[in-house]
């Protein structure tokens, strides 16, 4: 199959090129159809071909992670991803079909061997593509002005960094270099960054900052550039730079790139404290000296661990605001008596503060696991470099470098006994997951209750009302459900979801390294901070507005069979069965089956009913 003349005319016409010289690339093409609704190239992947519509039509997009906007339409008769003819990078938007295209393609190898065999005609098209890209760019800045002239934005140039693998341009307007430019393009996965942690970056550069305080202490760095390392990393903590920590947390490498934007950002902006230009990397260099003596291997789980550790004590602080709107909740019930419940039956008497008060003691056990799994923490891998050897590290440097991170960080670290094995066994992550699960069961647990308690208001059990938060239906006038125990349920169960991911993270560790450490940043951290939120908006918009349904509560207890079990121990499993039995036969109360049979006088059985007789029989044989 040939392109049509008409259709190479038009996508010539359109792009300003000759449609002859087109002819050329594009007559050793292929037709591809696209069904409705498919992707025809994703933002970021690389540039395979370059193309034009033949039939249908298709959108371009921004933005990959639930919020991608359109920004064009594309019909037939137009060049797409002619990009490839420049340079083989990135895609920089994505392209979808709502309805089905056919578009001509041919592939980035043809228009290798076209460079390579007829390099006059080559460069002759590529300069028309330059033109038209151009002239796009201006209408494009054009619609921007006219859309919103009060719109700040900062237009800067270029630089170019190189690494292992060539020479890219990157902004100037950015403080990440050219490592971080290949993760953003390698993993656009989640849409969730580096910077949605703050606590990570925060981490990154307490570990930055005191690996260059070692360095210059034992010798390793001058003055001048441990100063510029030390003032980037200050400004981070203060809040500073977090935009330009963009790799996504979903990355393969077991954390070089988020360790490698660290460095970058660190170095591009200590360079400017120094008094030179961002990339002129022969005075701060990200490798040579914001990663000296460190690997990834030992600067990333440390800097995990930290935020970890940051993160859990935000978490427990949250936890402790809602033990203590349910302790003081267990103290306002203590006198309202009800029937406690097993297995969904009635059970025997307890009062509502009882009920409560179990609550805050679960909450308060969570704490003390998350805590004591927090110790763990403090063992770090600072000076294992790459496998725990510390190999290219001076001596001295990881004792010297957990020093001064505890300084820095303010957490009492401790070098870990054996640096090999703390590179690579990731079973300290586990456990602090686990304890993150066993808090987010005690506080589902918490939730589901909360839930069958203020059921109803009419056919459920209504012994509580939770504060109305919003109308429930958009079909049922009046209803309003529990949202804030329905949101803290939802929240505990992925957190627990992320405990069975964390284990096998860390099982995924293979000899030297655990590959998996990426994830068990995310899930962590992420657990943490949903699991924190979720314990903020529980405590403050359920827990504290709860009231208690008193006389629901109490005509429960009268109507229901389980008084009987307090008579046992005076008139016998025997009589208290048959009791129990002819009351739910007749529908009569216990109370007024024992007066009628007279197996007790009236003052013996209201003693033996009292409240606090049946809810804490020590307390009220010890008065």
């Amino acid at each position: 199959m040939k392109i049509e003349n008409s259709i190479l005319r038009q996508a010539a016409l359109n792009a300003g090129i000759g449609a002859e010289e087109l002819a050329v690339f594009f007559s050793e093409g292929k037709v591809v159809t696209y069904q409705a609704n498919e992707w025809i190239f994703q933002e970021s992947t690389p540039r395979l071909w370059a193309g034009v519509i033949l039939e249908g039509d298709l959108e371009l997009v921004r933005g990959l992670h639930g919020a991608s906007r359109k920004i064009g339409t594309m019909i037939a008769g137009a060049l797409i991803a002619e990009g490839a003819f420049l340079e083989g990078d990135a895609h920089s938007n994505g392209a979808v079909t709502r309805n089905g295209v056919k578009i001509w393609q041919i592939s980035r190898e043809r228009i290798e061997d076209i460079k390579a065999n007829q390099p006059e005609l080559f460069y002759k098209i590529v300069s028309q593509i330059a033109v038209g890209i151009n002239r796009r760019l201006r209408v494009l800045s054009n619609k921007l002005y006219q859309t919103s002239k009060t719109l700040d934005v900062e237009m800067s140039g270029f630089r170019q960094e190189s690494d292992s693998l060539g020479t890219r341009e990157i902004s100037d307007s950015v403080y990440y270099g050219v490592q971080t430019q290949r993760a953003l393009e390698n993993f656009p996965i989640s849409g969730v960054r580096l910077n949605n942690f703050d606590h990570m970056i925060e981490a990154l550069a307490m570990v930055k900052k005191a690996a260059a305080l070692a360095n210059y202490q034992l010798g390793r760095l001058d003055e001048a550039r441990m100063k510029a390392i030390c003032g980037a990393c200050e400004e981070i903590l203060d809040g500073k730079l977090h935009e330009h920590f963009k790799v996504d947390m979903f990355q393969g490498g077991a954390g070089t790139s988020t360790n490698m934007n660290a460095n970058e950002v660190i170095a591009n902006r200590g360079l400017e404290l120094m008094g030179y230009d961002k990339g002129d990397y022969r005075h701060l260099h990200p490798n040579d000296h914001v990663n000296c003596s460190q690997s990834t291997n030992d600067s990333y789980p440390t800097a995990i661990k930290l935020a970890v550790l940051l993160s859990n004590r935000n978490l427990v602080r949250a936890m402790n605001a809602l033990r203590g709107a349910l302790a003081r909740k267990a103290e306002e019930f203590q006198d309202v008596l009800k029937m406690g419940r097993t297995e969904n039956q009635d059970a025997v008497p307890m009062t509502l503060g009882q009920e409560f008060s179990a609550y805050a003691v679960m909450i308060e056990g969570a704490i003390a696991s998350l805590e004591e799994a927090a110790l763990a923490m403090q063992a770090v891998n600072m000076g294992a470099t790459a496998i725990g050897t510390g190999i290219n590290s001076p001596s001295g440097y990881a004792p010297l470098v957990v020093e001064k991170l505890s300084e820095v960080s303010g957490f009492t670290l401790r070098l870990a006994p054996n640096l090999v094995e703390a590179t690579q066994n990731a079973g300290k992550f586990v456990q602090m997951s686990a304890m993150l699960k066993l808090a987010a069961v005690q506080i589902s647990k918490i939730c589901n209750d909360l839930r069958w308690l203020s059921s109803g208001p009419r056919c459920g059990l209504n012994e509580i009302n939770l504060p109305p938060m919003q109308p429930g239906s958009s079909i049922m006038p009046g209803k309003v459900n529990p949202v804030i125990p329905e949101l803290v349920n939802q929240i505990c169960y992925q957190v627990m979801g992320y405990d069975s991911v964390v284990s096998m993270a860390a099982e995924a560790s293979e000899l030297e390294l655990c590959m998996g450490e990426p994830l068990i940043a995310y899930d962590l951290l992420h657990g943490m901070m949903i699991l924190k939120n979720g314990c903020v908006t529980l405590a403050s918009r359920c827990v504290e507005g709860i009231e208690a349904n008193r006389d629901v509560c109490l005509g429960y207890v009268q109507s229901s069979i389980g008084l009987v079990t307090a008579l046992v121990p005076h008139i016998g499993y025997e009589q208290s069965a048959a009791i129990a039995k002819q009351a739910l036969k007749t529908n009569e109360t216990v109370y007024d089956l024992v007066l009628q049979k007279k197996l007790l006088s009236q003052d013996e059985l209201d003693e033996i009913l009292k409240p606090e007789t049946m809810t804490d029989p020590r307390s009220a044989g010890d008065a």
